[in-house]
């Protein structure tokens, strides 16, 4: 079954160029031309990414994204002319998989689509399963193993690690982190996320000082890395 691909961009011409090249490898695209009409699409077709520009009338790529990653799961990339890093930052805070820049290469941008989506499949859940390299996460029994070893995890440090490990390469800010899990006791106060990650690292990096696993994006947050 071919993945379904929504490209929300206010220039036609963009549009179609992305939508040719995507639908020459396969895949099924769904398109909006403002933010209005990005969102309705969205909750009416349930796409399995979502390929989306900043600059959008009516409602801005920044709150579509915004909106997308509160609803759901669904992978983003970003497409934009603005290049600048704290815009890629925020980009990523908000939840987007991958940023490109235009004017870009519809070539690469097929081929990140189908790298993103290979992550993400990577980490979908089957039988309340999730597996990162060696890593593997029982959902429903709430334990882990790294290469057949069980590993003894607090709640928050459990509910952390499924957060990330259901979007594998996702950047997640603290504030993200903290309101993933839920977490109440910690009064909203993100640093102390810093403190977990640390002991997290601690109990499933083969090295803690160097690791595999759970990486950091300065300037960001963190993110799980679970390819070999």
């Amino acid at each position: 079954m071919s993945k379904k691909i929504l490209v929300v961009d206010d220039e036609p011409r963009i549009v179609e160029i992305v939508k040719a090249y995507l639908e020459k490898d396969g895949f099924k695209v769904v398109t909006a031309y403002n933010g209005r009409a990005a969102l309705e699409a969205f909750r009416r077709e349930s796409p399995d990414l979502v390929i989306l520009d900043l600059m959008l009338p009516e409602i801005s790529g920044w709150d579509v994204c915004r909106r997308i990653c509160q609803e759901s799961d669904t992978s983003v990339i970003m497409l934009t002319a603005r290049d600048e890093t704290t815009d890629k930052i925020v980009g990523l805070e908000l939840g987007a998989d991958d940023y490109i820049t235009k004017p870009f290469d519809p070539k690469e941008l097929v081929s990140r689509v189908k790298a993103v989506l290979r992550r993400a499949q990577g980490y979908k859940e089957s039988s309340g399963r999730l597996n990162a390299a060696g890593l593997e996460i029982d959902t429903e029994k709430r334990r882990v193993t790294r290469q057949g070893q069980a590993i003894e995890l607090t709640p928050l440090e459990f509910d952390l690690l499924k957060v990330m490990a259901k979007q594998p390469g996702r950047v997640f800010s603290r504030l993200q982190l903290l309101d993933k899990v839920q977490s109440d006791a910690y009064e909203g106060y993100d640093r102390t996320i810093d403190s977990h990650i640390k002991h997290l690292r601690k109990k499933i990096e083969p090295d803690p000082n160097r690791p595999h696993y759970i990486l950091t994006v300065y300037g960001v947050g963190y993110k799980l890395e679970g390819e070999e």
